[in-house]
């Protein structure tokens, strides 16, 4: 596949850290959209100087600002990548050797906790590379409803998996990591109707949650891993309760 026919689009919002990392692991010759989310900091000015293509609008929501990001691509294939992604040596030579005969290929991604990889989120299949007019944006909260978040790229037809890894440097620490807790529940929350019977499943629900995550490999990774195990686990019943308390 020819780079040039290949744009790789980027949400930003202050990612000056991440940016060059995500940029720089990607084909040379590939295109990049970057849409900012009116950033403070050297986002936009790194982003210019890299070559990319920079629109800056209001944020709005995942979904929203993925679709209108989409609707600018001029190529006849769309990377997603987040800011805080890269592609490993192996990957980038994949997209690059790939023949283009399906309408879509999936990505094995394996996200980070404080520097390290976690096995419980290791080998997370994500269809990312798609034709440009094959494509659509769906939100697919983790706990159903109507949250306009986990955003994902979907296309019509089969698709087929890519070597190599698509690396997540989500969690640089346990602050961050709570911080998005705190904000992707609260957005879940936001589509769901308040209700009694969902906390109390939640709940019921915690302890084999957790010990199904520690399962895939989280007990391996020692503290960090039961920290994230125990989290995810809390997940559901945190957006549950949210819904209630703001009814």
């Amino acid at each position: 596949m020819d780079p040039a026919h290949v744009t790789a689009v980027i949400l930003t919002r202050d990612e000056e850290r991440n940016l060059p990392r995500a940029v720089t692991s990607l084909p040379h010759g590939m295109k990049v959209l970057v849409l900012d989310a009116r950033s403070s900091d050297g986002t936009v000015a790194y982003a210019h100087g890299a070559g990319a293509r920079v629109i800056e609008r209001d944020w709005t929501d995942f979904v929203d600002a993925r679709r209108f990001a989409l609707a600018q691509v001029d190529t006849p294939w769309v990377l997603q990548l987040d800011a805080d992604e890269a592609l490993d040596d192996v990957l980038r030579d994949a997209i690059v050797e790939c023949d283009g005969a399906r309408p879509g290929y999936a990505i094995s991604r394996t996200t980070y906790f404080r520097g390290k990889p976690m096995r419980m989120w290791s080998g997370e299949h994500l269809t990312r590379l798609v034709r440009t007019d094959r494509a659509r944006i769906v939100a697919q909260p983790a706990t159903g409803g109507s949250g306009l978040v986990h955003e994902r790229l979907e296309c019509d037809g089969d698709t087929s998996l890519l070597s190599g890894t698509l690396l997540h440097y989500s969690y640089e620490d346990r602050a961050s990591y709570r911080d998005k807790f705190a904000h992707y529940t609260s957005i879940e929350a936001a589509g769901r109707p308040p209700s009694a019977s969902a906390v109390a499943t939640a709940v019921l629900m915690l302890p084999p949650r957790f010990a199904r995550n520690l399962s895939r490999g989280a007990l391996i990774d020692g503290p960090r891993g039961w920290y994230v195990a125990w989290h995810s686990a809390v997940y559901p019943l945190a957006v549950a309760w949210k819904a209630v308390r703001a009814r």
